[in-house]
């Protein structure tokens, strides 16, 4: 019955769509000059449903796609390993401890200002100081010092050796790089007085929840990029946006770092049939899930059961085939198995309705006098889902969740709210149950494990659950282990942990989307979800 209801849905779009394609065709031409003038301009203009926001790049308000254009890293992690960036080279000692990097010496800033070890120095020690913020970076807390050792050589000293040290260096943000000059009181904590990176792109005008534009970079160490104008704009997600493509006023949508896409499948089906536009999409980059709070006592969503029957109540091979429309695949465990150590032997959980039920009935949650909803010592079976507002296809799941799990007893009430807000409702625990996804490819599974003991991102999720101290000693163990067979034992040991508690329900494994114009060259993607490539795109 929910199968049909949702290919209900889908074709009611669809007829809407069609008619919608209809009416704009009157102005087809205009349409046509206005994508002709972008592409001669090399200009991208993309869809947002969200605002840039503050820049800082040692902050974490800011779009990472926009962050990404502007500011860079030592090093990059790519398909082949770490490799070089504003580093050259870098040598690890014996213990580990000490990183010695040789910075490139043909790099300014934006505004001029020479890149060397001391702007590297001022950089990280601007992050170390605001250290409370980025305790979910376990780097973070070992960093011991930054010392110069020449002019373009600088040494990173920790307090004990870390396997992952060059993995998180590499990431979007914080150990990004900004122009001394734009530090605001000599550091970033407090704000920042500009933007200035490294980066191919310069960001040169923002107007708050409306648009953002940036500018190709023509002093840019790795030479000035083909796209000489990039411009994020801020659209509703859904039919805004999709009317916004097929008018030319955008031309340009990914999947954001969130995981949520401007338009649902089968929108950019109907521009790629058009004949106008191309999609292309990346491996598998992250898994999608259902976050649940472990920590709230009296909250029927603490009890492992309830989490466990929540689990067995998806059926996941329905959204991966109806509503993703074989977009994504199946996940059954937090990451896949193509994750580093993630090759894990775990409990299956498949969708299954009466196991949902029995387990439920056996803990007590009983369904008396023809009640919907199941009770226990007086206390329904009711709990809150929230998902991102601007992600159709969040909001999609969730309404077919709550219908699932009304089968089995269980109240869902479901809310949709601003992704800053949702993050908010994360780092306090506010929450029962919310949508959110792995870190990605590249950075796991060491960055989404360390945050399970952060507050701002993943402590009210895994403190709550029987074993929590065990866990949380397996973790930091875990990221100092040198030993490689260790680390393997003690990964595995970890999501054994967090599989049997049933705290990270997963949905989906998901990856970057884009829809562009056909005359768009050379599109591709990074070994993160965070960021595109927008320096190598180029215009026929």
């Amino acid at each position: 019955m929910l199968v049909k209801k949702f290919k209900l849905v889908s074709l009611i779009f669809l007829v809407l769509s069609i008619l919608f394609a209809c009416s704009a065709e009157k102005s087809n031409s205009k349409k046509k000059e206005g994508a002709d003038s972008t592409n001669s301009a090399k200009e991208l203009v993309y869809a947002s449903s969200k605002d840039i926001n503050d820049m800082n790049p040692h902050l974490y308000t800011g779009s990472m796609p926009a962050q990404g254009m502007v500011y860079e890293s030592l090093v990059e992690n790519t398909e082949d390993g770490i490799k070089p960036l504003l580093a050259e080279s870098w040598k690890i000692s014996e213990d580990g401890k000490v990183y010695t990097f040789h910075l490139r010496e043909d790099v300014k800033f934006h505004d001029g200002e020479p890149f060397n070890a001391e702007a590297v120095k001022k950089n990280i020690e601007a992050v170390q100081n605001n250290a409370e913020k980025h305790a979910w970076i376990k780097l973070s807390t070992k960093i011991e010092s930054v010392n110069i050792v020449d002019a373009y050589t600088v040494e990173l000293v920790l307090s004990e050796a870390y396997y992952p040290t060059l993995v998180e260096l590499s990431m979007t943000r914080p150990y990004v790089f900004l122009s001394p000059k734009d530090f605001k009181n000599g550091g970033t904590k407090d704000g920042v007085n500009g933007f200035n990176g490294t980066g191919p792109y310069i960001l040169t005008k923002h107007k708050t929840d409306e648009y953002a534009t940036f500018k190709a970079n023509e002093n840019y160490w790795g030479g000035p990029p083909e796209i000489k104008k990039i411009t994020s704009k801020v659209l509703p997600a859904g039919e805004t946006t999709f009317l916004a493509l097929q008018k030319g006023e955008v031309n340009f949508v990914f999947t954001d770092d969130r995981g949520a896409d401007s338009l649902d499948v089968e929108a950019m089906n109907q521009l790629v049939d058009s004949g106008d536009y191309q999609l292309v999409r990346s491996e598998p980059m992250n898994t999608k899930m259902i976050v649940a709070n472990s920590s709230k006592a009296e909250n029927p969503v603490s009890e492992t059961v309830v989490r466990e029957a929540i689990w067995y109540s998806i059926d996941r091979e329905t959204i991966s085939k109806d509503l993703f429309n074989g977009t994504e695949t199946v996940a059954q465990t937090l990451f896949s198995s193509n994750v580093n150590y993630a090759n894990v032997d775990l409990k299956n959980r498949g969708y299954d309705l009466e196991e949902a039920k029995e387990i439920l009935e056996e803990s007590g949650w009983a369904a008396k006098d023809g009640s919907d909803v199941r009770t226990k010592d007086g206390k329904k079976l009711a709990m809150k889902l929230y998902y991102d507002s601007n992600s159709s296809s969040q909001k999609t799941q969730a309404e077919f969740i709550q219908a699932s799990v009304k089968e089995i007893g269980i109240q869902l009430e479901i809310i949709g709210e601003e992704s800053t807000s949702i993050a908010n409702r994360r780092s306090t625990g506010d929450y029962d149950l919310l949508f959110n996804q792995t870190w990605g490819l590249a950075y796991d599974p060491q960055s989404t494990i360390s945050a399970f003991t952060s507050e701002a991102s993943y402590l009210h999720t895994t403190s709550g659950i029987a074993n929590s101290d065990e866990l949380y000693k397996k973790i930091d163990e875990v990221m100092v282990s040198p030993d490689e067979k260790k680390r393997k034992s003690l990964y595995a040991d970890i999501l054994k942990i967090v599989h049997e508690e049933a705290v990270f329900i997963p949905i989906s494994n998901g990856s970057v989307t884009v829809v562009a114009p056909k005359s768009l060259k050379d599109i591709s993607f990074k070994q993160t979800q965070f960021e595109l490539p927008f320096e190598l795109m180029n215009f026929e």
